[in-house]
């Protein structure tokens, strides 16, 4: 199954996100149970980073879900949201 995450930051954050950025991306590109497809920040009207976009394949929510409790982003107080939807891709699949 497929899986968009949407996430937004804490307010005036931009530093954490910054500061954690390498770990995150480190994380992402780790092997795991989660088979990553697409990411990258989403950006306010002023083109600063303020959240994260990622579409995910797993065996089902859970399985995401445990993995995004690992991510560096939770672990440094970045996240102020994230949600998890089932995604069914029909245009533009990689």
């Amino acid at each position: 199954m497929e899986f968009l995450i949407y996430s937004q930051d804490k307010a005036d954050s931009l530093h954490i996100r910054k500061s954690a950025r390498d770990a995150h991306l480190k994380w992402l590109k780790a092997p795991a149970e989660v088979k990553l497809l697409v990411a990258g920040p989403w950006l306010d009207d002023e083109g600063v980073m303020r959240g994260s976009l990622l579409i995910v394949e797993a065996k089902d929510k859970a399985t995401v879900l445990e993995w995004l409790a690992t991510d560096p982003y939770k672990a440094a107080g970045l996240t102020a949201s994230a949600e998890v939807k089932a995604y069914k891709w029909v245009i533009g699949k990689p």
